[in-house]
C-alpha cells in the first residue's frame, strides 16, 4: 500500500529542497552583486563576497540532520549568519552613495 503523500516515501526530499533553496539564494546574491558592480562597486563586492558564505552555510545546514546534538549549534550558526548579513546590508544601504533624485535611481532610456 502506497502512502498518499510522496514525502512519506522519501522523507529526504524536504532536505534536498532546502539545500536547493540555499543554492538559489546564493545564485541570487551573486547575480545581484554582479549587477550592483556597475553603479556601486563597493556594495557589489560586499554582496559578492557574501555569496560563498551563503552557499557554504546551506551545505552545512543540510549535513548531520540526524544528529540532534548538532541541531542547536546549527541553529545558532544560521541565526548569527543571518544577523551578520542583515547588519552588513543595512550598513551598505546607509553608508552607500544615495541618488540625488529618483531619475538618477531609475534612468529612463529612450
Amino acid at each position: 500500500m502506497l502512502p498518499d503523500d510522496l514525502e512519506d516515501l522519501d522523507p529526504g526530499l524536504a532536505r534536498e529542497r532546502t539545500m536547493l533553496a540555499w543554492a538559489r539564494t546564493a545564485i541570487a546574491f551573486a547575480a545581484v552583486g554582479a549587477a550592483m558592480l556597475r553603479k556601486e562597486p563597493v556594495a557589489g563586492v560586499v554582496v559578492l563576497t557574501m555569496t560563498p558564505l551563503i552557499w557554504a552555510l546551506g551545505r552545512f545546514a543540510g549535513r548531520h540532520a540526524a544528529r540532534p546534538d548538532l541541531v542547536s549549534r546549527r541553529l545558532l550558526l544560521v541565526t548569527v549568519t543571518v544577523v551578520v548579513v542583515s547588519l552588513l546590508a543595512v550598513a551598505v544601504a546607509l553608508l552607500g552613495h544615495s541618488p540625488a533624485s529618483l531619475s538618477q535611481l531609475l534612468p529612463l532610456h529612450g
